[in-house]
C-alpha cells in the first residue's frame, strides 16, 4: 500500500473467514485466474447465432486470441517487468519505512508469519486502500504491458506484485481487499492509462518530444521502459483507429443540497473542478473489431478543490462480440470489468467489479443519434463516511451493482448525457455481517458546442447513501450539486459515429 502521511493505520483487522488460511485463498485465486485467462480466447468462437437471430443481428467481423494482444511479438519480455515489479516494491518499502515506519518495517520474521498465517480484511485509510492501492497495481500492470505482454499476462503481474507487497512489503498481516484492489482494480485502471498514453504516442499533431513526455505522465511505467530500453520497447501499441468521444471540463460546482449524517468533514459548498473523460471504441465504425480487452472502454477522472479526487471511474469490455442490426444500429455485448472511486465529500464508495452488458448506438433520424450502455454485475465494494464521528462507520463486501448510461446527440451541436450507478452492499456479504448500504449516483450533463471544439456544459450530480448498521442504526447521507463548465471537445465532436456509407 502507499504511504499515508497523516492518518494512522487502524490496528484492527477483521478476519476474512474463520479458519481460512493462505493456502485456501491461494487455491481460490489460482482457480479464478485459470478461469479468466481462457476467456480471452472465447471470442474466437465463430459459432453462428440461431437462424431467427442471425437474420436480425449480423455479427461484425470479430477475432480474439491470447497472442494477438502480445503486441511486441518477439521483443516482449517476461523477465524485465518481473524485475521492475520487485524493484518498485522494494523502493516503495524503503520510502515508507522512512516516511511512515511501523507498519512497513517488515522483517524475515514478519514475512514467515505472513506466508503461514491467514489473510484479513484491513481497515486502513480509505484513500490508501481504494485509490493508492489501485494506482500501485496499475504501475505493476504497466511495467508488464509496456514490455509487450498481453492484458491477461499483465494482470498476472499486478496480482503477483500485490501478493509480494502484502507478504513482504508490510509488517502487518496480508489483506484480501488490498489484493483485489491492487491486482484487479489496478489492472483495469492500468489498461485504460496504457491505452490513453498509446493514443498520445500515435498523435502526429504533437511534436515527438512532447508526445513522449505526455505519454510518460499518463503511464509512467510506459515512459520508463521506452526510455530505459530504447528500440526494444519503442514501438507504439496500435489503437486500430477507434471511434472516440473525448472532452475536458473546467468549471465550478455549487451545493444544492447536503445531508452530512455522521460526517464531520468541513463542507465546501462551492468547488472548482477539472475533468477528463473519454469513450474509446464506440460501436458503429466499419472495420473496427473488439479483439482485445478494453478495445471498448470509458474513462473519467475528476479533480476537485474540495477533496482532491472527486471520482475516478473506468469500465471496459473484457470479452465480447460485436453486433449490428442494419445501418442504424450497432453495438457490442459481453463481460465488462470496472473500477469506480467516488467521493462526494460526505461519504466515499469504491468498487472493483465484473458485469455483463452491452454498449450500442442507434441513429433515430439522420440528425439524431443515441448511445447507451447497460451493465449488471457484482463488485468488491468499500463504503464509508468521510471523517466520521463514529470509528466503525464503514463497510466492505461483495455487492451487486448496476449502471445505465445514455447519450442523446442532436446534430453536431448539442449532447445530453445521463448516467446512473447503484451499489448494494448486503448484510450477507458484508464484513462481520454488520449491516447493509445502498448507494446511488446520477450524473446529468447538457453540452452545447459553441464554436469548433469549444463548448459550454451544465452539470447536475446527485449522490445518496442509505445505510443500516446494527451498532449505528439508520444512516442517510446525500449531496446534490449543480455546475457550469467550459468544455474542450476532442476531434470527433460530440461522439456520434457516422453511418456506414
Amino acid at each position: 500500500m502507499l504511504a499515508s502521511s497523516t492518518l494512522p493505520k487502524d490496528p484492527g483487522r477483521a478476519p476474512l473467514r474463520r479458519g481460512q488460511d493462505r493456502r485456501g485463498l491461494t487455491l481460490r485465486l489460482a482457480a479464478a485466474w485459470l478461469l479468466l485467462v481462457p476467456l480471452g480466447a472465447v471470442a474466437a468462437d465463430e459459432t453462428p447465432l440461431p437462424t431467427a437471430w442471425a437474420d436480425r443481428f449480423r455479427q461484425a467481423p470479430f477475432e480474439a486470441s491470447f497472442s494477438d494482444d502480445r503486441w511486441l511479438g518477439e521483443r516482449a519480455s517476461y523477465a524485465i517487468p518481473a524485475a521492475e515489479v520487485v524493484l518498485f516494491d522494494v523502493l516503495l518499502n524503503v520510502y515508507n519505512r522512512h516516511a511512515v515506519g511501523g507498519d512497513y518495517e517488515s522483517t524475515a520474521a514478519t514475512i514467515r508469519r505472513n506466508l503461514r498465517g491467514g489473510w484479513t480484511v484491513d481497515q486502513d485509510p480509505f484513500k490508501t486502500n481504494q485509490l493508492g492501492h489501485p494506482y500501485q497495481g496499475a504501475t505493476h500492470y504497466g511495467f508488464a504491458r509496456s514490455a509487450g505482454l498481453s492484458f491477461w499476462e499483465s494482470t498476472g503481474y499486478a496480482l503477483a506484485g500485490s501478493a509480494l507487497w502484502e507478504i513482504a512489503g508490510e509488517a502487518t498481516p496480508p489483506s484480501v481487499n488490498d489484493l483485489i484492489n491492487t491486482g484487479i482494480g489496478g489492472s483495469f485502471m492500468g489498461e485504460a492509462l496504457f491505452r490513453l498514453a498509446s493514443l498520445l504516442l500515435e498523435n502526429e499533431d504533437i511534436p515527438p518530444l512532447w508526445r513522449e513526455v505526455a505519454a510518460a505522465v499518463v503511464s509512467p511505467p510506459l515512459g520508463v521502459n521506452r526510455l530505459a530500453f530504447g528500440e526494444r520497447f519503442d514501438r507504439v501499441f496500435a489503437s486500430r483507429k477507434p471511434a472516440l468521444y473525448s472532452r475536458v471540463h473546467l468549471g465550478f460546482m455549487a451545493t444544492a443540497e447536503n445531508t452530512s449524517g455522521t460526517s464531520t468533514t468541513s463542507l465546501r459548498r462551492n468547488e472548482a473542478q477539472a475533468e477528463y473523460a473519454i469513450d474509446y471504441g464506440l460501436p458503429g465504425k466499419p472495420g473496427y473489431g473488439y479483439r482485445r480487452p478494453f478495445d471498448l472502454f470509458a474513462f473519467q477522472a475528476t479533480a476537485s478543490s474540495a477533496n482532491g479526487f472527486e471520482n475516478l471511474m473506468t469500465r471496459g469490455l473484457l470479452v465480447g462480440r460485436a453486433y449490428d442490426a442494419g445501418p442504424d444500429v450497432a453495438g457490442a455485448w459481453g463481460l465488462y470489468g470496472s473500477f469506480d472511486y467516488i467521493a462526494p465529500q460526505v461519504y466515499r464508495v469504491s468498487s472493483t467489479g465484473l458485469s455483463v452488458g452491452t454498449t450500442g448506438q442507434w441513429w433515430v433520424t439522420p440528425s439524431v443519434a443515441m448511445q447507451g450502455t447497460a451493465l449488471l454485475g457484482a463488485g468488491y465494494t468499500a463504503v464509508g463516511t468521510t471523517r466520521s464521528s463514529s470509528e466503525i462507520d464503514y463497510n466492505y463486501g461483495v455487492a451487486p451493482q448496476a449502471l445505465v448510461a445514455w447519450r442523446t446527440i442532436l446534430g453536431d451541436g448539442v449532447a445530453l448525457d445521463l448516467t446512473g450507478r447503484a451499489y448494494f452492499v448486503s448484510r450477507v456479504a458484508a464484513v462481520d455481517h454488520r449491516g447493509r448500504d445502498v448507494i446511488g449516483r446520477l450524473d446529468a450533463a447538457l453540452t452545447w458546442r459553441v464554436y469548433k471544439r469549444h463548448g459550454v456544459t451544465v452539470k447536475v450530480v446527485g449522490n445518496v447513501r442509505d445505510a443500516r448498521y446494527d451498532d449505528l442504526g439508520d444512516l442517510s447521507q446525500s449531496r446534490n450539486t449543480i455546475g457550469l463548465f467550459y468544455t474542450y471537445l476532442g476531434q470527433d465532436g460530440l461522439g456520434a459515429v457516422p453511418r456506414p456509407q
